[in-house]
Formats: C-alpha cells, sequence, structure tokens
C-alpha cells in the first residue's frame, strides 16, 4: 500500500520568546525545530547554540523577537560542568577518541589546590578555540577540518571568566572528576577551559556533562521542556511565550507621541530631552507598543532594530485575544 500522505502543518504568525530548557542529544536548531513546529510559527531563531551533549537554557525567538536574538548571543551565561581528570580526547568531551591517560596526583585535588587553579583562570583570560568548533576559517567551520583529520593554527581570543568554582565531584572509585561552576562572557568554550584546568592540575581532562543554568539573567526555573510543550494544548503553548520585549530588560525605555513615533518606525531619528543612552527600547504612546530598539546620542534618538506595521499589528492582535 502506498505510505499515507504527511500532514502539512499550516504555519502562522507568532511572536515571542520561549525559554526551552534543551534536551540531551538534540542539536540547537533541532530544538527549535520541534519548538517551532508545536507553536505552528512562521519565523524562529534561538539565541546561541548548545552543543547536543549540553542541556538547559535556551531562549528561542519567534518572529519579531528574531530582530534582537544578538543581545542574548552577547550576554554573560553561567554553566555547571564536569570533567574526568586523567583522561584528554580528541574532542575534548566524551564524544572523542582517548588520547592519553595520566594518574592523577592526590595533591592535585586538595580543596585548596583546586581553588588556587580556579583563581588563575578567573578574570580576562585567552583561550585557543577547539578544532571541534563551529568557528570558520577560510569559509570552513573548524569542524568539518577537524573531521577530515586537518588540524588549522588558531589564535588565541581573549574572554572573561566573572566567576569561577572548581571542587571535587563524585566519581567511579577508579576516577576522579571536578566540578566547574563557571560565569562567563560570550565566546568561551567550557571544554577548552575544562581542558586547561586538567593541564594545569598535571592530569589533563575532558568534558562529560554541560549544563547551561542562565543566560544574560534568565534562569533554569522560567523554563519549559520539550514534552511538557507537547502536552500542552494549543492555547497552552502560547501561553509560555514571553513578549517580545523581553530579551529588552537592559534597555532604557522611551515613548514616543504618535507623530514622533510613526517617524521613528520609518527609521527617522527624533530629537529629545534625553540623556545619552547606549541601548533604549522604543514604545509608541497610543496604542502602546514596541516599536523597536535603538539608542541616544547628544540628544538624538537614533532606530537600531524597528518591528515592521505589521509586526506591530499582530502583536496587538494577539495582546487582544481573551486568554
Amino acid at each position: 500500500m502506498p505510505a499515507a500522505p504527511s500532514t502539512r502543518v499550516q504555519r502562522r504568525p507568532v511572536h515571542g520568546v520561549l525559554l526551552l530548557d534543551k534536551p540531551l542529544g538534540l542539536s540547537s536548531n533541532q530544538a527549535l525545530q520541534k519548538a517551532k513546529w508545536l507553536l505552528r510559527a512562521e519565523k524562529a531563531g534561538h539565541t546561541g547554540t548548545l552543543d547536543p551533549m549540553a542541556t538547559g537554557v535556551l531562549p528561542l525567538c519567534f518572529g519579531a523577537a528574531t530582530k534582537f536574538s544578538a543581545l542574548q548571543l552577547d550576554a554573560p551565561k553561567r554553566y555547571e560542568a564536569l570533567a574526568l581528570l586523567g583522561v584528554t580526547t580528541s574532542t575534548g568531551d566524551a564524544e572523542g577518541d582517548i588520547l592519553t591517560c595520566t594518574p592523577v596526583d592526590p595533591a592535585a585535588l586538595a580543596p585548596e589546590r583546586l581553588a588556587a587553579v580556579a583563581r588563575e583562570f578567573t578574570g580576562r583570560i585567552r583561550q585557543v578555540p577547539p578544532m571541534h568548533s563551529a568557528l570558520k576559517k577560510d569559509g570552513k567551520a573548524l569542524y568539518e577540518y577537524a573531521r577530515a583529520g586537518v588540524e588549522v593554527e588558531r589564535a588565541p581570543r581573549e574572554i572573561e571568566i566573572f566567576e569561577l568554582k572548581v571542587a571535587l565531584a563524585p566519581a567511579s572509585k577508579a576516577q576522579s572528576a571536578i566540578k566547574i561552576e563557571v560565569l562567563c562572557s560570550k565566546g568561551t568554550y567550557i571544554r577548552t577551559l575544562a581542558e586547561d584546568i586538567g593541564l594545569r592540575l598535571g592530569c589533563g581532562a575532558h568534558l562529560i556533562a554541560l549544563r547551561r543554568v542562565e543566560t544574560g539573567g534568565i534562569g533554569l526555573e522560567h523554563c519549559v521542556t520539550l514534552p511538557e510543550l507537547e502536552a500542552l494544548s494549543e492555547a497552552g503553548r502560547l501561553e509560555r511565550l514571553l513578549p517580545v520585549d523581553a530579551l529588552l530588560a537592559g534597555h532604557e525605555r522611551i515613548t514616543l507621541e504618535a507623530e514622533d513615533a510613526g517617524r521613528f518606525l520609518s527609521g527617522l531619528r527624533r530629537r529629545g530631552p534625553w540623556p545619552d543612552l547606549p541601548a533604549v527600547a522604543v514604545y509608541g504612546e497610543e496604542p502602546p507598543a514596541l516599536l523597536g530598539v535603538g539608542h541616544v546620542t547628544a540628544g538624538e534618538l537614533i532606530p537600531d532594530r524597528l518591528l515592521s506595521p505589521l509586526e506591530i499589528q499582530q502583536i496587538l492582535q494577539e495582546e487582544a485575544l481573551p486568554s
């Protein structure tokens, strides 16, 4: 018998932010596509890649919110990780081939030694990106070179570790592991941090678990899992969406009257009694609606990213629907 035709999902405009607790084993894009299908959304994007072996906070942007996804890319992030000591791998994590096995000196596991190493890696440090990463060289991702057995030179990059705790973690009797808690700047590779800490302890290490517990002030307590989302009704799924401006918590708010709002929305600068501000969220007064983001320099409000009139209309219609 011929296979039954697949049901085509009827897409629709959806605007907002979904805070997802990404599961183990899915790429960020696979998790995004699953959520996009569940919401029947037309347009979606995520705010920074988590490896398939990593879990945790992954804000997903839908519709107009995708215009502000880069704000989360730049935000500090907090992780909890486990690293197995004494074993290094080709990828820096449990998915790679074992490269070296080194006995672990018990003195390296002393709390004062782990605290001292944590202090060494706190602050501004330089980190060489791993070969198994999505960074590009000559238009090709580094992991493509790695899969072909080719290692290319990578320049160290400056990152910042704002907070770092390293402590002994439970493991099997034959092996030692450390728990790493870190708050770091964008561009930090936790696999590389674990490898570097292991090297400093004299035995090497590789990452065996990674969980992002916070990004840009957004924590796990606000997140939903894919099974939880799937179990909800269609209306219930939409209720889990935060408004588009949920990503703009660090922006000062400016409200414009109708004439200025219309001109700002067309991309024109507006003059006003505002102090210099690097990041502002701009709203119309009537109807009260987010217009976009910008900055203020020398009394001029300068647009950076704007919503379209259609997006604003759709958001206002969504807000007017009975809950």
